[in-house]
């Protein structure tokens, strides 16, 4: 976490010009509290549920409150401040219609409240915008314009668009109506939950959520911390408060897309350098973590952004030792593109530090995988890679369950110790999104294979009971196992059989139990592996 960042300095000069769209600037607190108050957010929007994280609470030791905002219709909170916006506008302004940049959620708020406000809506969207995002706008009967890398890209064609056919801009975050709108959210959050509330943690993108919820309750609880929460490849906020002006990046993650902002308001900037208070960096694998976390307690899935407030409060007890606190996270969106699940789902063990992942080197002769595999003793294998490749050693990728992080360390140790060179990759970020899924290929080594698909139960012992089951004159030259979660575990398998050893296999296959296919014959064997 960073140092707190309650200072009263005005902004530096030189920062980025200001938007000429964003209206005159308010003072913090007092005024923005009579204009959340009077907000016009329930004509579109719904008081959204403060539910226990019992799960979670449990395990951090902490009162875990999740203020679920990706319940609304457009499943985020970003239609609160449009419809506000929009709602203030003049008859004429509604009638020449509606233009914002957003990456998606704001795009989805701008187009429900424009449908019922009767007016046209046009939305520049990134071209990196997940299609469920785009096809849900449709549907809302806004007009999708796809346009540059990010939020920004889009943010200036959007601006050219309003000049050109006489549009209304509203923008995403840096007007004082769509902070007043967020801001909303805060006012319900106090009312539902009257008791002490130590911190809030609210995700932050261009800031004009965390702007209205700061605001608020500022205004009316001081004593609560406002947690402003980022990605790692995307905290613009966070540097332009530490550079106490506003920070520009030159490029920004696009796996929390919700949040990927380049240049962050000059409004919400000026809030969030007076009343946030603190601020906590997450990365990939955390997030990932999170969103697991969040299902396992409500069955609902986040998006990236959604789930980063989840994130920030692991880390923030973690940091902090803090027990016995009520702790609220807001979670701001579940538009996920269902395709980014199996990706999630796969980081989420590191991020949650469940998974260790290893090259190993061992030597290159029979019983070398079965010795280290009992180095493991009941440790869960997660995956496992190999193929033949030299005559004298073998390089392994290994993925090992763990329950705390520093065992990944004394593993390493271990195998070192038993003669195993070993290199820890848990915090390799290409061997966790490449190298896992690339270890294989052909081999003039593997002479006299024999490939095999098994399935079998994913219970302690099944891999050591197909190694010991094996003839010890047989070699493994390829070996491939994931574990995916379910009752059974799948592996695919080479082993080197001597021709004349044709019964003696079969009698392997019969006494293992476990349903097999033989692939030697597999086109794909050909192609890659043989």
């Amino acid at each position: 976490m960073s140092a707190p960042s309650r200072r009263r300095t005005a902004a530096a000069k030189g920062s980025a010009p200001v938007p000429s769209q964003v209206p005159a600037m308010l003072p913090p607190g007092g005024s923005y509290l009579q204009r959340i108050l009077n907000a016009r957010v329930y004509e579109v929007a719904r008081e959204t549920d403060l539910s226990a994280a019992t799960k979670l609470s449990k395990r951090l030791g902490n009162k875990v409150w999740l203020k679920r905002e990706d319940e609304q219709d457009v499943f985020s909170f970003k239609l609160r401040g449009a419809y506000n916006k929009m709602a203030h506008l003049t008859p004429e302004q509604r009638a020449a219609g509606v233009i914002c940049a957003s990456a998606g959620n704001h795009a989805q708020g701008v187009a429900l409240s424009a449908k019922k406000l009767g007016c046209r809506a046009v939305i520049v969207m990134p071209l990196t915008t997940p299609q469920v995002k785009v096809d849900a706008v449709k549907a809302l009967g806004g007009e999708a314009v796809l346009f540059g890398e990010s939020f920004t890209d889009a943010y200036g064609h959007a601006l050219e668009l309003e000049k050109a056919q006489g549009l209304t801009f509203v923008h995403p975050f840096d007007d004082p109506d769509v902070i007043a709108g967020q801001g909303t959210i805060a006012m319900e959050l106090l009312r539902q939950h009257p008791g002490p509330i130590d911190a809030i943690f609210v995700a932050i993108g261009g800031g004009g959520l965390i702007s209205g919820v700061a605001a608020y309750v500022k205004a009316l609880r001081p004593e609560i911390k406002i947690i402003g929460v980022q990605t790692t490849d995307s905290d613009a906020m966070l540097r332009s408060v530490r550079a106490g002006r506003r920070v520009q990046l030159q490029d920004v993650g696009l796996f929390a897309d919700g949040t990927a902002v380049k240049l962050v308001g000059e409004e919400t900037f000026r809030i969030a350098r007076e009343l946030v208070d603190d601020f906590i960096v997450v990365d990939t694998d955390a997030v990932c973590a999170a969103i697991k976390d969040v299902f396992e307690d409500t069955r609902s899935i986040l998006e990236p952004s959604g789930a980063m407030s989840v994130a920030a409060v692991k880390q923030y007890v973690a940091a902090t030792g803090a027990k016995g606190q009520s702790l609220v996270a807001i979670t701001c969106g579940a538009n996920m593109n269902f395709d980014r699940l199996r990706f999630v789902a796969e980081r989420a063990e590191v991020g949650e530090h469940r998974e260790a992942l290893f090259a190993v080197t061992i030597p290159e002769a029979r019983g070398s995988f079965k010795r280290f595999c009992e180095l493991l003793g009941p440790r869960s294998v997660t995956e496992f890679n190999y193929r033949i490749a030299d005559a004298d050693v073998a390089h392994i990728f290994v993925g090992i369950a763990i329950s705390k992080p520093e065992e990944a360390a004394k593993l390493a140790r271990t195998f070192t110790k038993a003669g195993f060179e070993t290199l820890d990759l848990t915090t390799n970020e290409m061997a966790k999104q490449h190298l896992r899924h690339m270890v294989g290929g052909r081999s003039e080594l593997a002479r006299d294979e024999r490939l095999y698909r098994f399935v079998f139960p994913e219970r302690p012992g099944a891999l050591m009971k197909f190694l010991s089951s094996m003839h010890p004159d047989w070699n493994i030259s390829l070996f491939h196992y994931r574990n995916q979660g379910a009752d059974h575990g799948r592996i695919l398998v080479g082993i080197q059989v001597p021709r004349g050893d044709a019964a003696a296999l079969r009698e392997f296959l019969a006494s293992l139990n476990y349903p097999f296919e033989d692939e030697s014959a597999n086109p794909a064997y050909r192609l890659f592996l043989a």
